[in-house]
């Protein structure tokens, strides 16, 4: 059963219980209001009767064959009432109805007491229901006063009891009565109003149910799209529903949900293209490698367990030669693959979201001074100019500025280790790829409040389709790439520099044109304070600090 049909079962259910509650509660008030009114006639019509008569008893013991024909004659104006004389137990002495009552018959006593005492006091009572002589199987109003001798005296009890029975019509079949009093309660104007009020109360229900459940049922139909044909089913920009409640909200948030699993879905997508495609390129970087290290190593194994000995030193001086060769490549493979591997781990170190600088304020071209220093040798055999330009700043100077803000150095706070490889690396890359007589250049300057530090080359270039994926993991531009000699790179070295840029808070760019060049730009924000001193130069600051991570 859907929801829908069980809110309408219940709803017609609670309607049904409502209406047969209104009809019981309209039956016992008009019930009630007929009672107290036979009540207050009873009450009246025996005030009458004391008032004009006060020797009801005298009149019963002189004349006791005419009492009951003049009882009678009191009820010609009350015919649905019955008049009964009773002594102070409660014996009936005289009654005006026309059933035989045994001699002795008493009422109970309790409800006349009750009515002769709220009539006394004065007290407004509901009504009292007290025994029919007559019909002793139902209780009805009744109505009572207490009767005193001529010679009483003031706070006597009573000697005897005026008692009315006020008869409901169709007494002598109880049901029937019943059946008519329920009838006549719903007659007429109050059935219609029922009817109207159960009609009035089953349109609200239907409304309420159709509200509730229509929206129900269209985020029940997207999510059994999403379930059934994935996240795509649903459209990504789903129309905001028009209402502001809980329902608007839950759809909006299951939209919302499904949005953050596509980007979720989408990021699990590209990690597992880049674990395949890494796997790949390690595959293939790390066996080109190993397979001329072990062929290397067992061509001396087998050269050395076979060969004669030589008697001429020239034929010995050649295979001493041959031999440091191959151990020579052996070693350079070696170290191409450790240091894939370091490059791994570092990169793994820095993606620990726990990870944390160290960070001290710094003249970032003295530390580009330090880098073309190390690198000089290396780009002098390369036959390529490595060169470092002076700091300048690329904005004039504001009058009252702070001294930080006043100087032209280029001041930033960096992690003199990490950042110094990021540096590095970049420098790499470009001796790998600027042939002789080409030219390397170093700057950093102020430049919109960041510092700017750029590395540019006259290399080969990088083609256009490269560019977007050159800072991705493990991409490699097949192109420039030897991986058997060690000369090309492994995908690693400028999502190193990446990483490391970001940890610092900046960005790093690239641009590049085949035949004249690339351009590697890496921006650091300005510090906003400057510290008492500069820290030292960065062989001293190094030797001063714990080597925490890889250099």
């Amino acid at each position: 059963m859907t929801v829908r049909l069980r809110l309408a079962f219940i709803v017609f259910i609670t309607g049904l219980v409502t209406a047969l509650g209104v009809i019981a509660t309209v039956a016992v008030a008009f019930q009630r209001f007929e009672h107290e009114r036979t009540y207050d006639r009873a009450n009246a019509f025996l005030d009458r009767v004391t008032m004009n008569y006060s020797d009801i008893l005298e009149q019963h013991a002189r004349q006791r064959e005419a009492f009951v024909p003049w009882l009678r004659s009191l009820l010609l104006f009350e015919p649905s009432t019955q008049l009964y004389l009773l002594s102070a137990d409660g014996t009936v002495l005289a009654s005006t109805g026309n059933a035989r009552l045994a001699p002795g018959f008493r009422v109970a006593l309790a409800p006349v007491q009750q009515a002769a005492a709220a009539a006394r006091g004065k007290q407004r009572a509901p009504y009292v229901m007290g025994d029919d002589p007559e019909h002793m199987h139902a209780d009805a109003v009744i109505a009572a006063r207490a009767l005193h001798r001529a010679a009483s005296q003031p706070g006597d009890e009573a000697a005897g009891w005026l008692y009315l029975v006020a008869q409901q019509p169709d007494l002598a079949d109880p049901a029937t009565g019943r059946a008519e009093l329920f009838r006549s309660s719903l007659a007429g104007p109050a059935l219609a109003l029922v009817l109207a009020l159960i009609a009035l109360t089953t349109g609200l229900a239907a409304w309420i149910v159709v509200s509730v459940t229509r929206p129900l049922r269209v985020l029940s139909k997207d999510v059994a799209a999403a379930a059934r044909d994935g996240f795509n089913a649903v459209p990504d920009t789903a129309p905001p529903p028009r209402r502001e409640d809980e329902f608007g909200q839950l759809h909006r948030g299951f939209h919302a949900l499904l949005a953050t699993l596509r980007a979720q879905w989408m990021q699990l997508r590209e990690l597992d293209h880049f674990r395949r495609e890494g796997v790949s390129n390690l595959s293939h970087d790390l066996r080109s490698p190993l397979t001329a290290t072990v062929a290397c190593l067992e061509t001396l194994q087998q050269r050395w367990a076979t060969a004669p000995a030589h008697d001429e030193p020239a034929a010995a001086e050649a295979q001493r030669s041959a031999d440091l060769q191959l151990v020579a490549t052996a070693l350079r493979n070696t170290r191409n693959a450790a240091r894939l591997v370091r490059s791994l781990g570092d990169l793994a170190l820095l993606d620990e979201p726990n990870y944390k600088l160290d960070t001290v304020l710094l003249d970032v071209s003295e530390m580009l001074d330090d880098i073309a220093m190390r690198f000089a040798d290396r780009a002098a055999q390369q036959g390529v100019a490595l060169r470092c330009e002076p700091a300048q700043s690329a904005a004039p100077l504001a009058q009252g500025a702070t001294p930080l803000a006043q100087s032209t150095a280029p001041l930033a706070r960096v992690d003199i280790e990490l950042f110094e490889r990021a540096i590095a690396n970049l420098v790499d890359n470009a001796l790998k790829f600027t042939p002789a007589g080409g030219h390397i250049t170093l700057g950093a300057q102020l430049r919109d409040a960041k510092v700017v530090i750029e590395v540019a080359d006259s290399g080969a270039g990088i083609a256009a389709a490269d560019l977007p994926h050159l800072f991705d993991r493990l991409y490699q531009s097949r192109d420039s790439v030897a991986p058997a000699t060690g000369e090309g790179g492994k995908g690693l070295g400028l999502a190193i520099v990446k990483r490391i840029v970001e940890l610092h808070g900046g960005s790093v760019a690239l641009r590049s044109t085949t035949g004249v060049g690339t351009v590697v730009t890496v921006s650091l924000p300005a510090p906003a304070a400057h510290s008492s001193s500069l820290t030292p130069r960065r062989s001293d600051a190094a030797a001063a600090r714990s080597a925490r991570r890889p250099g």
